[in-house]
């Protein structure tokens, strides 16, 4: 199963560089049609342009969005989830298995799990199934950890975010997102205590281009495996263009002012 989990892990994850450029559209159960959803099928095709390696979602995704434009691009199927209806949005419940996963064709699973909510010790245990049966089947397993918690000052506190990484690595994670911590140092904290690719999460829509620039920028320089990008892209204006900027970023390496002239190039 090891051979089948690297093959998987090839088609979220360029080879040639080590770094992944993730666009998770699992925003429908959590938030509903947001703007840049509504037709998933669209923005897929959008960001498949743009070079993004794989898309996450629900199974929604593949059943009413997915569709393999010209190159290639992987399937994340996401396994657990809540709405913002709940009493506690942060308790997140499995709704679905790897094995239906496979079923529907996807290359590699997540699930997410907030550490210092109140129900953290149900979504470790769930962490714990679906990583099991993740590695008996040969699937990757990307891990969702955020900090979310009154025990911490902030989501992006560094002590919860290298505690939440590693916490994904010591379960059997293959990679994990995180939220950036604020600098290269403090980040690179986090990448060094943590033995699989640690990509960062996008968060809320900016209106500031330059904020998510500089958070791909800083993350890169720190260690960090590449970006899991979601409403900064297919909320922007112009999808492609920002995901073409984005991705040339984490796999070519180019700076911050070129990024912005792909944005602003028209093309």
């Amino acid at each position: 199963m090891l051979l089948g989990k690297k093959i998987r892990m090839e088609r979220i994850i360029n080879r040639k560089t080590g770094r992944t450029v993730v666009v998770p559209m699992d925003h429908g159960v959590t938030l509903g049609p947001i703007h840049g959803l509504v037709n998933m099928r669209e923005m897929v095709n959008e960001v498949a342009r743009g070079g993004a390696n794989a898309v996450l979602g629900h199974m929604g995704l593949p059943l009413y969005g997915h569709r393999k434009y010209g190159r290639d691009l992987g399937l994340i199927l996401h396994l657990s989830g809540s709405t913002v209806w709940s009493p506690d949005p942060n308790t997140k419940v499995l709704v679905n298995s790897v094995e239906m996963a496979l079923k529907m064709g996807a290359d590699a699973v997540s699930i997410h799990v907030n550490i210092g909510a109140e129900d953290e010790a149900e979504m470790l245990r769930d962490l714990g199934i679906v990583s099991v049966a993740a590695m008996e089947w040969g699937v990757p397993l990307l891990a969702m950890m955020y900090a979310r918690g009154e025990k911490f000052k902030n989501e992006s506190d560094v002590e919860g975010v290298k505690h939440a990484a590693r916490i994904a690595a010591e379960l059997g994670a293959d990679i994990v997102k995180v939220n950036y911590t604020g600098s290269v140092s403090s980040f690179r904290q986090v990448v060094e205590g943590c033995p699989i690719p640690v990509v960062i999460a996008g968060g809320e829509r900016a209106d500031d281009e330059q904020r998510i620039f500089t958070l791909v920028r800083e993350s890169l320089e720190a260690g960090g495996a590449g970006v899991s990008v979601g409403r900064n892209v297919f909320q922007h204006p112009h999808p492609r263009r920002m995901m073409k900027a984005i991705y040339q970023m984490v796999h070519k390496n180019i700076p911050i002012s070129r990024a912005r002239e792909i944005v602003n190039s028209g093309k």
